[in-house]
């Protein structure tokens, strides 16, 4: 599935996590930060002021994994970032993809023509296998799953997804509800999937 702008908004989160995931993002180091759960790069395209239920989205995301058991990085709340887009912003950005064990990409429509998202995609590409990259698709609220302008980005890369107990196995058991990676369908017509718990774990 594609997700719908507001899937994640209306998640009970506790904001003492979502906090704690924020304040870790403004001081993050290698050396001192995320040592003992699996981490992820969340590359996002910064909410707009007037955004202020894709902002709710992010945070529901943060939450989510935070939930699975990550600590998560994003770069809009990192103090080592420069005030002005610069090459320094890069090589920290560099610096911390590298590092991270997992790299999620938020992709929004805005995230999609995102030169820096596109750019931080690459990066990832660059030092994770393709096991250690996901997308997670999000489309306008009440479009067509054909329309999204990410789809090229779901047949390259894994995604994460939603089961609700409607599909079912090849086994013909029912996929159990909850939040997977679904690795591209491959040519045999079939669609792996790990439990987003699992995967970020690996």
């Amino acid at each position: 599935m594609i997700f719908e702008r507001g899937h994640f908004s209306s998640r009970l989160l506790n904001e003492s996590v979502i906090q704690e995931s924020l304040n870790e993002s403004r001081t993050f180091s290698s050396k001192s930060v995320y040592t003992t759960k699996p981490t992820v790069f969340l590359s996002h395209k910064h909410p707009k002021d007037h955004e202020q239920e894709m902002r709710r989205d992010l945070r529901g995301v943060m939450g989510l994994l935070d939930e699975l058991g990550a600590k998560v990085y994003i770069d809009s709340m990192d103090n080592a970032m420069p005030q002005q887009t610069a090459g320094e912003t890069a090589l920290r950005i560099k610096e911390v993809i590298k590092y991270c064990k997992k790299f999620v990409l938020f992709a929004t429509e805005k995230a999609i023509e995102s030169y820096w998202c596109n750019w931080e995609l690459g990066i990832g590409d660059t030092y994770k296998y393709s096991n250690h990259i996901a997308i997670l698709p999000m489309k306008e609220r009440g479009t067509y799953d054909y329309l999204y302008k990410g789809n090229e980005y779901i047949q390259i890369y894994p995604r994460i997804d939603y089961e609700d107990w409607t599909s079912r196995y090849n086994t013909g058991d029912l996929i159990t509800a909850g939040y997977y990676v679904s690795d591209p369908t491959g040519k045999d017509g079939v669609r792996r999937l790990t439990k987003l718990r699992t995967w970020l774990n690996q």
